[in-house]
């Protein structure tokens, strides 16, 4: 990430509260040395290490010496330097605010630790030590505070960067050295209670200050980007109203404007119109300036629009530079229909309830960060795939598309539970067909033979995720060139199990050297395919869903991948799940793609 940052004076106030923190902190240790020491629970924390040190054993002291070794001194530095070296010498984007980030809060902690040992002056416990003691007060925990910057700092770029398991288990982890550091410090008798939780406390406020100074996203209304020269490009911004509020707004107004984007020109999607008449922007056709156009039709995004109301005087537009989209993936794949083949970058910024599309492609979960993120970047050439079938105008998807029991599960959640519990509504319609009829099906791969097959449901995907990075469709990539395919057919309790636990043991892999051969997984639970042509045919109407959108039933779905028809603006180095976005020639895609040539005229 190469994010701008401002410099100025917001951060430099922030960073003014480090002295602050230290005078508090000594203040804390006076308290705790004097007037306080013969109160309780003070009175109590020499039993407390009495009780340790009688209760060592061979095992624990070897794992405490162990964890001794990870924040003293020498290793804390050594990692530091380590770690900010490798966020400088990411290729092509240096993390420069990451790592003054971590660097200057190890630093930070250190000096408040030393000022405060030179007003307070606290004798070790007494008790057995099995350290040697160094030369300074016992209060605070050098070690429990170095290893708050240190490790909690990682986590917290953890946080910023990782998605779904990994980013829980890593940041966990990180997390809990701190407070085993903290454990072994009073077994090994090197401090009383009270120092180990003002070491922690005084790690955990340096990283809470000097994040607020340093890092562009961590406090809500955070400093942006540094403003570019005044320029004259135009966005269109696509607003949800509901799901981007208006501080969300106000906020994305801002980014834009430090962007260069002089001329912003924005509209709300309505039930209607989910693109909120976003085609004239792109063709510079005539707008109305009172109220949206009538929205060109799914089957011809790049054609004219014709005016919603009676014949009045209109303004010809300008063809916008960028589109930016403030709503979920519905939101999204409808602004997708239109942008893609016009060569027009487009923007996410994800607002909704599951936003696959943006997790995919490794967009922060901060919707004014997703943005930041994304003009720092580059606009890539992505796949897209064009769905048509009985009773549905043909129209562009850019996540997944599917029929049977996950077009019901999206059909029937609650907008209520929605708007309360988020993605976690659809669980619990989820639940509710778990014992609903198999479908028959006739699937047809690039216009091969017909395969006869009964499921639950079948999912087509340009992406593969869903939520929490659980990988449906492992090989999906939005620049493969094209679609993959899952027919989910469990058998009974054991099916669904068996289908859940190879769902959650895997992790993206790699594409396929043929898009038509086909695999079974979990016990035959589920059946994995791909192609660029996908021809599904279901012997009753079922229920169908376009990225998260419901479509009216039917016994009809084809699919076609476009690749590389749309430009997505990504951070750089751009990353979709475990693999580098990548041309034909198995280069990385240039700032503009490659691909969009040969879509364009499509």
């Amino acid at each position: 990430m190469t994010n701008a940052h401002d410099a100025g004076a917001r951060p430099g106030r922030a960073l003014l509260l480090l002295p602050v923190q230290a005078v508090l902190v000594a203040a804390l240790g006076l308290l705790v040395t004097r007037p306080l020491a013969h109160h309780w629970p003070l009175s109590a924390e020499d039993d407390v290490n009495r009780a340790l040190a009688d209760g060592r054993a061979p095992s624990a002291t070897s794992l405490t010496d162990w964890l001794s070794l990870v924040a003293d001194t020498q290793t804390v530095i050594g990692l530091t330097l380590l770690c900010v070296l490798g966020l400088l010498l990411v290729p092509r984007a240096p993390r420069w605010w990451e790592a003054g980030f971590l660097a200057v809060s190890v630093a930070a902690q250190s000096a408040i630790f030393l000022l405060v040992t030179l007003v307070v002056n606290r004798d070790r416990p007494d008790v057995p030590h099995l350290d040697g003691a160094p030369p300074t007060s016992s209060f605070p925990s050098g070690h429990v505070g170095a290893s708050a910057a240190l490790y909690g700092g990682l986590a917290v770029l953890a946080a910023r960067h990782l998605r779904g398991v990994w980013r829980n288990l890593v940041v966990g982890l990180l997390l809990l050295v701190p407070l085993a550091v903290a454990f072994s410090r009073l077994y090994r008798g090197m401090h009383h209670p009270s120092d180990v939780v003002v070491g922690l406390l005084n790690g955990a406020c340096t990283l809470l200050v000097v994040g607020a100074a340093l890092l562009p996203d961590a406090r809500k209304g955070g400093a942006e980007p540094e403003p570019a020269a005044p320029g004259t490009r135009r966005a269109v911004v696509v607003r949800h109203p509901h799901a981007c509020d208006d501080g969300t707004a106000a906020r994305v107004r801002t980014v834009l404007r430090r962007q260069g984007y002089a001329e912003q020109r924005w509209t709300d999607t309505t039930p209607e119109d989910p693109s909120g008449g976003l085609a004239p922007h792109l063709t510079g056709a005539d707008a109305d300036p009172a109220g949206p156009a009538e929205p060109a039709g799914p089957a011809e995004p790049a054609g004219p629009a014709e005016p919603a109301g009676p014949a009045e005087p209109v303004e010809p537009v300008e063809p916008v530079d960028l589109v930016v989209v403030c709503g979920g993936d519905g939101t999204v794949r409808a602004c997708a229909d239109l942008v893609a083949g016009t060569g027009i970058p487009l923007a996410i910024v994800p607002c909704g309830t599951g936003n696959l599309l943006a997790r995919n492609l490794g967009l922060p979960v901060e919707p004014v960060a997703a943005l930041r993120e994304a003009l720092s970047g580059r606009a890539v050439g992505l796949d897209v795939g064009r769905i048509r079938g009985d009773g549905l105008a043909p129209t562009r998807f850019a996540v997944m598309a599917g029929a049977g029991f996950d077009a019901a599960m999206v059909r029937d959640a609650s907008p209520r539970l929605k708007e309360r519990l988020g993605w976690a509504a659809y669980v619990l319609s989820a639940a509710r067909h778990l014992r609903d009829p198999r479908m028959r099906l006739s699937l047809r791969l690039d216009g091969g033979a017909p395969l006869e097959r009964r499921a639950r449901m079948v999912v087509i995907g340009n992406v593969g995720s869903l939520q929490g990075g659980l990988p449906l469709l492992p090989e999906a990539r939005p620049d493969s060139g094209r679609l993959e395919v899952v027919l989910l057919d469990p058998r009974g309790v054991t099916g669904w199990l068996a289908a859940a636990g190879y769902l959650a043991s895997r992790a993206p892999g790699r594409s396929r050297t043929s898009g038509t051969r086909e695999r079974t997984a979990a016990h035959g639970a589920l059946e994995y395919f791909g192609a660029t042509r996908v021809d599904l045919r279901f012997a009753r109407p079922q229920p169908r869903e376009l990225d998260g959108d419901v479509l009216p039933a039917g016994t009809r779905l084809t699919a076609e991948v476009e690749p590389g028809a749309l430009r997505v603006c990504l951070p750089a180095p751009t990353r979709i799940g475990a693999q580098a976005v990548r041309g034909k020639d198995g280069k990385e895609v240039a700032e503009h793609g490659h691909r969009d040539a040969r879509t364009a005229a499509r």
